[in-house]
């Protein structure tokens, strides 16, 4: 099993990487939101996290063929295999549709707005309901994803700290929607934090200065 692949970006060719790493080169499938990303980064130096699966139906004499997918994080890798265990939904519809970051979806689904997920490629009303019926529950820690900049940002860690900064504002009484409110807040105006005692003095340090 391959779990990460670390090497230069020689081609991309669509949802298509490849992957130049010592004398080999790799064929990864990345989702669009992820190829959006890469196309800048051309003959550089790239890390992705990998899911491996196998293609091809024995049971019609098809050929059984290894692929990748690739993602920028362990935090969207998770998320693609929630997403591909909602019924009828499957790796490939799942690759197809990922055309907006995993943030947008999460919240789309948390937020039970159909009218969005509805329109991700191949996946249309029917669909949707069952995606949010399924997953509704399981996109907080999605949803509290945040982009920041600069190439020494640990997004897992970032993870890791939104997600521990979230669960003690629910234990303090917020709602779940007022918590994450508060923490994508404090991240905006002072996105260099990096303990959860600082995301929380933020946070507050804030709402004493909105009063």
């Amino acid at each position: 099993m391959i779990s990460r692949i670390t090497g230069t970006l020689v081609r991309l060719d669509g949802l298509d990487a490849y992957i130049e790493v010592g004398a080999l080169e790799y064929h990864v499938f990345v989702p669009e939101f992820v190829r959006r990303h890469l196309q800048s980064l051309l003959q550089q130096p790239v890390s992705l996290r990998t899911l491996d699966y196998i293609e091809g139906n024995p049971q019609k004499g098809g050929r059984m063929v290894p692929r990748l997918i690739g993602f920028q994080t362990e935090a969207e890798l998770e998320f693609f295999e929630v997403f591909c265990s909602v019924d009828g939904v499957g790796v490939k519809k799942a690759l197809n549709a990922m055309v907006r970051p995993v943030r947008d979806v999460a919240l789309a689904i948390e937020e039970q707005d159909l009218r969005l997920l509805a329109s991700l490629p191949g996946i249309g009303p029917a669909m949707a309901e069952r995606i949010i019926a399924k997953l509704r529950r399981k996109m907080t820690r999605f949803a509290l994803m945040v982009e920041r900049s600069g190439p020494a940002v640990d997004a897992d860690a970032d993870r890791n700290l939104l997600n521990d900064c979230h669960d003690a504002l629910i234990a303090l009484g917020h709602s779940p929607a007022d918590a994450r409110e508060k923490i994508e807040q404090a991240i905006r105006a002072n996105p260099k934090i990096k303990s959860i005692d600082e995301l929380i003095q933020a946070i507050y340090r804030n709402e004493r200065q909105a009063r």
